[in-house]
């Protein structure tokens, strides 16, 4: 098969560009490097199924390299809460205009499969846990919304236009190759870093707050599944089913630990059913959550240039995030 995959330098992108060059593949990656790494591009520079293409989505392009193409998997997209609150007409450029651009090269050249990389963001602070794809929406902050704006417009070319497609909304994707820039997100990268340079672990509010944290290998399968079957026009929640403290993340990774209060607009718990993707897609994830903790140690080194964040800035990024919220 013949695959694109948009932000195929970014974290979770190039676990699929890897799962799909592995399964003979071809593979044509697309990044601008916004959050993309070009380590994540050179590793697989060497495979003759393998091409990249640096293009801004969100701006017209030359969508040429469509043609003939099977699947796309539509992973690229501006991450993180504070910067998408600072500057919501990038964010909305970055996962609704390329989207739609992305759909519309999709639907020129009659695809077999477009899956779209959602967010449980979506859902804000849910009414039920597990939370099911039918719960209400209620995003927080214009990175969820803007998410599941795109979300909105992939089932609409599906509906209008035929387009076969599928939207999976991930919940606490970790894992190695992930984001090592110097905005203020992932529990893991704020943890890891701060063990290699031996300081506490920040730990914000009292940690008994749960996370359904999926390993990222797990997503990329899913990815595949989802491009290979013959459902269209779904969506599907993507996650364990078995949220994890972050209590009980930070006795994995072991060492010394600080209390910082809790941060506003954050869910208690993110808690994802799964049984739609279990029975439709035949998916479960099979990384457990010990085994994912232990991979990320084994390569902690990965983390000396990311930032460090002590318990001032993170506290400092929370009045930020804050003061928008009512």
């Amino acid at each position: 098969m013949k695959t694109v995959v948009t932000g195929g330098a970014g974290f979770i992108g190039s676990h699929v560009v890897e799962l799909l060059l592995s399964k003979g593949h071809s593979v044509v990656a697309v990044d601008d490097f916004s959050n993309g790494q070009l380590d994540n591009v050179n590793i697989f520079r060497d495979n003759k199924n393998y091409g990249f293409i640096k293009i801004n989505l969100s701006e017209p392009f030359d969508d040429s390299f469509f043609e003939g193409i099977d699947y796309v998997f539509h992973l690229a997209a501006l991450a993180d809460i504070v910067p998408s609150i600072e500057n919501p007409t990038k964010y909305h450029e970055a996962n609704v205009t390329a989207t739609i651009r992305t759909l519309e090269a999709a639907r020129k050249y009659n695809i077999k499969k477009f899956v779209y990389s959602a967010s449980s963001s979506c859902y804000g602070i849910p009414d039920k846990y597990p939370t099911d794809e039918n719960a209400d929406i209620k995003p927080e902050y214009p990175y969820a919304l803007t998410k599941y704006i795109g979300e909105k417009y992939v089932l609409f070319w599906n509906k209008l236009y035929g387009l076969p497609v599928i939207s999976l909304r991930y919940f606490n994707v970790y894992g190695t190759r992930a984001r090592t820039n110097n905005t203020y997100g992932a529990v893991f990268k704020v943890f890891l870093k701060q063990k290699l340079e031996e300081k506490p672990l920040t730990i914000v509010g009292d940690g008994t707050q749960t996370r359904d944290f999926v390993y990222v290998s797990d997503v990329a399968k899913v990815n595949l599944l989802a491009a290979e079957s013959d459902i269209a026009g779904e969506i599907f929640n993507i996650g364990t089913g078995k949220p994890q403290s972050v209590n009980h993340l930070a006795e994995l990774i072991g060492g010394e630990k600080v209390h910082i209060p809790k941060r506003p607009g954050e869910p208690d718990s993110t808690h994802a059913d799964i049984t739609k993707a279990k029975t439709l897609l035949g998916w479960e994830p099979k990384v457990s959550f010990e085994e994912g903790v232990h991979i990320m140690l084994d390569n902690i080194d990965y983390w000396k240039d990311a930032p460090l964040w002590t318990p001032e800035t993170i506290e400092k990024e929370t009045r930020t995030w804050f003061k928008y919220l009512k």
